[in-house]
This record gives structure tokens, C-alpha cells and sequence, in this order.
């Protein structure tokens, strides 16, 4: 059977596009990372100031790019029902588990991350869209 006669379930589109819209907000927290300004900076509050003043290495910067990017680009593969989409998603978890490894293991702290709750919600999404485009190609909902 191919793709076209294999329909993916209900959860299955639900979940792809929350996962779009999940990575866009990271392409967006990036952007807005990426390029504060000073300007922007000095209207923040206080605690985001301080959060934003972090002179993160370059790796973490670009391991955070290609979290997010190459998360919305699997999410979007995985709405058209592609199998690109479990490699793409699989490269997106390495990215954040490269980034969220400064924050726990080099840093010490993930007070820049707003704490612990965020950092473990977004390696479990990761590892959840992973699994849902693994689930995808065995079904045969992907192709």
C-alpha cells in the first residue's frame, strides 16, 4: 500500500500542524534573539534584559537556527506526508539537544530558557515529532 491509500488519523494532522505553529514561535523567539538591538533591549523588562544580554557561543546560536528551522521545515514535510520529514525532524532534535547541553551541562543554569519547565517541554516536543514521523513512515502515511 502507498501513502495515498494509507490516511494518517486525526491526532496525526492535529499534531503536525501544532508543530508548525510551535516552530514558527521558535523561528520567532530566534529572531528576535538574533536581532535585538540595544534599542529594543532597553524596553524589555528587567529579567528578559538580563536574559538577552547573554553572549551566547556562536554554536549555541547556530544550533538554536537549525532547531528551529529545520522543526518548522519537518512539520510542514510532515502535513504534505513526506518521509524527508523524519530525517529533517531528527536533525532539528540534534540542534536542540546541542543548544539545551549549554544551558544544562556548560552553563549550569537555565535561567536564560525562563527555567527548567521550557527546556524539558521543548526536548520532549523534539523527541515527539521524531517519533510521530518515525510512526508515520512504518504506517505508510508518509512517502
Amino acid at each position: 500500500m502507498t501513502s495515498d491509500t494509507v490516511k494518517p488519523p486525526v491526532w496525526f494532522w492535529i499534531v503536525s500542524a501544532i508543530a508548525v505553529v510551535w516552530n514558527g514561535m521558535g523561528i520567532k523567539a530566534y529572531l528576535d534573539q538574533a536581532y535585538m538591538t540595544p534599542e529594543k533591549l532597553a524596553t524589555l523588562p528587567e529579567a528578559e534584559q538580563a536574559m538577552y544580554s547573554i553572549d551566547y557561543p556562536a554554536w549555541v546560536t547556530a544550533a538554536f537556527a537549525i532547531a528551529v528551522f529545520a522543526g518548522t521545515i519537518g512539520s510542514v514535510l510532515l502535513l504534505m506526508r513526506k518521509k524527508l520529514a523524519h530525517i529533517i525532524l531528527v536533525i532539528s532534535l540534534v540542534g536542540i539537544l546541542a543548544q539545551m547541553s549549554f544551558a544544562f551541562f556548560m552553563r549550569g543554569s537555565t535561567d536564560s530558557y525562563g527555567g527548567i519547565i521550557m527546556p524539558i517541554m521543548v526536548i520532549l516536543f523534539g523527541i515527539g515529532l521524531v517519533y510521530v514521523a518515525k510512526k508515520g513512515v512504518s504506517n505508510g502515511w508518509l512517502s
